[in-house]
């Protein structure tokens, strides 16, 4: 129960896919709940997502880190550092608009997912991520000098909360338990769009139908992953439902009838499809991966090139057991599936998981 005059919450996604956004849905949906006021800033495709999410929710514009991954030159994308200088700007020019939002605007608390500028000396400022122990792909000591950095970016604010089970099993594995924590840490627990829907996913059929696939991510690796399953799916002997995740595609001027085609869809009409699917193809972005463990659903991971956290994740997962992962250069639909069938499939214990922020969540805002 609030007991005192609403907060007014300033909550901050980071901008690569959506995947940022769709996690903070159950942090915003529970502020509201608790009679307090959130604001969402993001730049115009968060936006739309918000909006179709809420509804009548107050969006404010912030202009994103607009991050690519590029198929080429892949030692340069290891751990973004060809992209470092543009991020250090960006997080200096977010800063800088904060403060000035700040001066402007009754901000009580401020909840930032992984954008390192949105901390304020004056104002309790916590953010969300899943990844301490950066991999760079480039080895141990540019590792160690990367986590770093970011400690230092990390202790900036007032608390860091770690999006992942404290103990096991757990989902991040090394990239969310290092060795050695910054200061001021909490763990979070599990964030999922999905989590208050109140039915549990089905379990996959032998034949993998309908076969979903879920595309997410930043340019032009989404696109390029979208070129390559859809000419593999428009000759797949069964039912699919194909999910670019951008507005800003144009549709194929070809559709089979086997396939349901979407470009982009709300979490509404998202999450019946998730829970009838007989398998998932995807990305092993960490929102994802997050959605699908509270579905109970099996899926085929496809990390992007280049992107190591990813990488990581999906090496990590395959080898628990809990998704199946493999390459984007020369994937196979058929033979995935085929090798999907033989994996030992089995969903981590971490139901319990995904309620934790909320003790976390009300905790931090009765001390505004």
């Amino acid at each position: 129960m609030v007991t005192n005059k609403p907060k007014h919450i300033l909550i901050a996604p980071l901008d690569w896919g959506l995947g940022h956004t769709s996690r903070c849905v159950p942090i915003i949906r529970y502020i509201l709940s608790l009679g307090h006021i959130p604001l969402v800033a993001g730049n115009d495709s968060q936006r739309s997502f918000i909006e179709e999410t809420f509804g009548n929710i107050e969006i404010i514009h912030l202009n994103g880190y607009n991050i690519s991954y590029s198929g080429w030159n892949m030692l340069a994308q290891m751990g973004m550092l060809s992209q470092m200088p543009r991020i250090l700007k960006t997080i200096k020019e977010e800063h800088q608009w904060l403060v000035k939002l700040c001066g402007e605007r009754q901000i009580d608390g401020i909840i930032s997912d992984n954008r390192y500028g949105l901390y304020h000396p004056g104002i309790p400022s916590v953010i969300l991520t899943h990844q301490l122990q950066v991999r760079t792909g480039l080895g141990n000591i540019p590792d160690r000098a990367v986590q770093i950095l970011h400690y230092q970016h990390l202790e900036r604010f007032s608390e860091t909360w770690i999006v992942d089970a404290q103990g096991i099993p757990n989902l991040g594995g090394k990239l969310s338990h290092p060795s050695s924590l910054p200061a001021h840490t909490t763990y979070s627990g599990l964030l999922s769009r999905f989590e208050n829907d109140g039915e549990p996913g089905l379990e996959s059929d032998s034949a993998f139908s309908p076969l979903v696939i879920l595309l997410s991510g930043p340019e032009p690796q989404r696109s390029t992953l979208s070129r390559i399953l859809w000419q593999q799916a428009i000759h797949y002997k069964g039912k699919v439902v194909f999910i670019e995740g951008s507005d800003s595609v144009i549709p194929p001027p070809a559709i089979p009838p086997a396939i349901s085609y979407y470009k982009r869809l709300t979490d509404e009409r998202l999450a019946p499809l998730l829970r009838s699917a007989g398998m998932v193809i995807c990305r092993s972005g960490y929102s994802t991966l997050m959605d699908l463990v509270t579905l109970r659903k099996k899926a085929i991971l496809i990390p992007t090139p280049g992107q190591t956290e990813q990488e990581y994740l999906g090496r990590h997962l395959h080898k628990e057991g809990i998704f199946y992962c493999t390459k984007q250069k020369g994937f196979d639909i058929n033979a995935a599936l085929n090798e999907a069938r033989m994996f030992p499939y089995h969903s981590p214990a971490l139901e319990g998981a995904y309620t934790i922020y909320k003790k976390v969540v009300e905790k931090w805002i009765n001390k505004l």
